[in-house]
């Protein structure tokens, strides 16, 4: 990358940094009695009835389910795009197009620089590729897997969408920003600065009136409110060096999680009350988290052990762990339609697996470009889009 490029040395820096105080305990007492594993200590569940949503969000199928859309068939607007895995490999600029029948990577896609994720779109018709560096959003046509246009975006390291469809947030990550934007034009409706370092994940409420940001160089956790478009709290994991990852609404509403490769779990926060969160520890370098396609596990990738564990929801506990034959780097993906395998990106191994959700089999190790991450599989189920590399309701 060129000397010039100050982001990236940011980026560079603010990783060095948090690697070399991630295993440190400048937390103090409140970390020493915040962290732990066992299953007792996590916050009850509570299936209420669902509040009024987001207005012009879709209303939600089932209260004690948020991903009950997620587990039928596919909605008309997708139906007939033929089923591929994008994989964008950031150091090569490049993204990968897998098809999952064959294993075989069928074409490669020129992008902008340092791509970190693709995105499906609110509306499900487009999938965005978030060229970090490049400062821009590079479009796919799912139905065609060509490129389309390219828009300006100002360091786009990931993508969500408001459940209403009105706006994409942009997580500016080095700009610490979160850029709200029309989700259509991707002009800029709102730039809200934070007060964190690193913004990258996020998942909404059930409702939809506020989403949960992890801020992963500086340890913290934002809440916003959606419709204000406004960070109404803010707190610092009780962990020193923590550095938070991937975000999940437990299907009940209950819970959010968030990945924590620092801290090897999960951290286990009510959203609403927004109190200290407890840890669950599931494998070294805790990074993505999926939920099957029957709502009943999350699939957490542990990039640094190169392992899998699976936490059953209901039992409010670690059920299984698959291990990589000869190891990995497993870090983001997604689940197939029919919810029989699970696809991650091989981070440092330039390579993705294919990992049978019912025995935790290894069914392929498929090479594609340099640093591969936000791999997206598409299309999915659900009625219409929140982001990341998809995240259905």
């Amino acid at each position: 990358m060129p000397p010039t490029t100050t982001r990236t040395a940011a980026l560079l820096g603010g990783v060095l940094l948090a690697l070399l105080t991630g295993c440190g305990t400048s937390g103090g007492p409140r970390a020493v009695q915040a962290v732990g594993s066992e299953a007792a200590a996590l916050p009850p569940t509570s299936a209420q009835a669902t509040p009024p949503g987001l207005p012009g969000m879709p209303p939600v199928l089932d209260s004690k389910d948020v991903y009950a859309a997620d587990r039928g068939g596919l909605s008309p607007v997708v139906k007939d795009f033929p089923s591929r895995i994008y994989v964008p490999n950031t150091n090569s600029d490049t993204v990968s197009v897998i098809d999952p029948a064959t294993y075989k990577v069928i074409k490669t896609v020129k992008v902008g620089r340092q791509p970190q994720h693709v995105v499906p779109s609110w509306d499900l018709k487009t999938l965005w590729v978030n060229n970090d560096i490049g400062d821009s959003l590079t479009a796919i046509d799912p139905a065609t897997g060509r490129t389309g246009r390219t828009v300006p975006v100002s360091d786009p390291y990931n993508l969500y969408f408001t459940p209403d469809g009105t706006y994409a947030v942009v997580m500016a990550s080095m700009d610490r920003q979160l850029v709200f934007r029309d989700a259509h034009t991707m002009k800029t409706a709102r730039t809200v600065p934070v007060d964190c370092e690193g913004v990258n994940h996020a998942d909404f409420s059930t409702d939809g009136r506020y989403f949960i940001v992890s801020c992963e160089f500086s340890g913290e956790l934002l809440k916003v409110d959606t419709a204000a478009m406004k960070v109404v709290a803010q707190q610092k994991l009780p962990l020193g060096g923590a550095m938070p990852q991937d975000v999940k609404l437990s299907p009940d509403g209950s819970t959010f999680y968030i990945a924590d490769m620092i801290a090897d779990g999960i951290w286990v926060l009510d959203g609403k009350k927004f109190t200290t969160p407890k840890l669950l520890r599931t494998g070294k370098g805790a990074h993505g988290l999926y939920v099957s396609r029957d709502s009943r596990e999350m699939y957490i990738s542990n990039r640094g052990e190169g392992s899998v564990s699976v936490f059953d929801f209901a039992g409010r506990r670690l059920v299984k762990k698959w291990h990589l034959p000869g190891g990995g780097s497993p870090d983001m993906g997604g689940v197939s339609a029919d919810g029989k395998v699970l696809w991650l990106s091989g981070r440092y191994d330039a390579e993705v697996y294919a990992i049978d959700t019912a025995t935790g089999k290894q069914l392929a190790r498929i090479p594609v470009g340099s640093g591969p991450h936000g791999l997206a599989v598409y299309p999915q189920p659900g009625r219409y889009s929140l982001g990341h590399t998809g995240v259905f309701r």
